[in-house]
C-alpha cells in the first residue's frame, strides 16, 4: 500500500476536496473509506483517510497506483497544504479474520479491544512502535498496522508466532478478492 501524508492548516480542507466522503467531519484518531474522484466523476482510486490531528492526515492508496495518485494529489491540492509520499518509510501489515483481536491483544495489549472500528492509535507490539487502525473492509474484523519499513519483518514474524495457536495463515492482498 502507499502512504501519503498531508500537512498544514489547510490539510483537512484539501483532502476533503480530493475524496467524496466527509473528511472535515473526522475526529483525531478516526478514519474513513472513500473513492478519490475526478471532476467528471471518474474514479482515480479508492483509499482510506486517517486523521492524526488538526494539521496531519494520511491517505492510504493501492500500491500499484502510488505514483499516479501522488501526482493527482499534488496537481489538485495546489499550495493549500504539504503533500509527502511516505510509502517507502512504512510497512503495512493487515491482520484480519475472526481471531485477529485475540492475536493482536497478545502482542499489543488492551489497544486491541479498546480500539473502535475506523479508529487508529499509536502502540507498541513485539518491541515495535506502530500505528494500529481498525479499518479493514474485507468483511472480517481486523487491524492495519503501520510500522517503519525496517521493523516490518520482525513484526510480521511476531504476528505469525502469536497467531500460530489460533491457526493464522499468511496470504497476499489479492486473496481478499477470491
Amino acid at each position: 500500500m502507499g502512504e501519503v501524508d498531508f500537512y498544514g492548516a489547510g490539510a483537512p480542507a484539501a483532502v476533503d476536496r480530493l475524496v467524496t466522503n466527509n473528511v472535515l467531519g473526522l475526529e483525531d484518531g478516526q478514519a474513513l473509506y472513500s473513492p478519490i474522484c475526478r471532476p467528471n466523476g471518474g474514479i482515480v482510486d479508492d483509499c482510506l483517510v486517517y486523521r492524526f490531528g488538526d494539521e496531519h492526515l494520511r491517505i492510504v492508496v493501492n500500491a500499484s497506483n502510488i505514483e499516479k495518485d501522488v501526482a493527482w494529489f499534488l496537481d489538485n491540492t495546489g499550495d493549500r497544504c504539504g503533500v509527502e509520499d511516505r510509502s517507502e518509510e512504512f510497512g503495512l501489515i493487515a491482520l484480519q479474520g475472526p481471531r485477529a483481536e485475540a492475536i493482536w491483544r497478545d502482542l499489543a495489549g488492551d489497544i486491541a479491544t479498546s480500539l473502535g472500528v475506523f479508529r487508529l492509535a499509536d502502540c507498541e507490539a513485539a518491541g515495535v512502535r506502530c500505528t494500529a487502525a481498525r479499518t479493514g473492509y474485507t468483511g472480517e474484523d481486523g487491524y492495519e498496522i503501520f510500522c517503519p519499513t525496517a521493523d516490518a519483518p520482525a513484526l510480521w514474524d511476531a504476528i505469525l508466532a502469536a497467531g500460530e495457536s489460533h491457526g493464522i495463515k499468511p496470504c497476499g492482498l489479492g486473496a481478499r478478492d477470491t
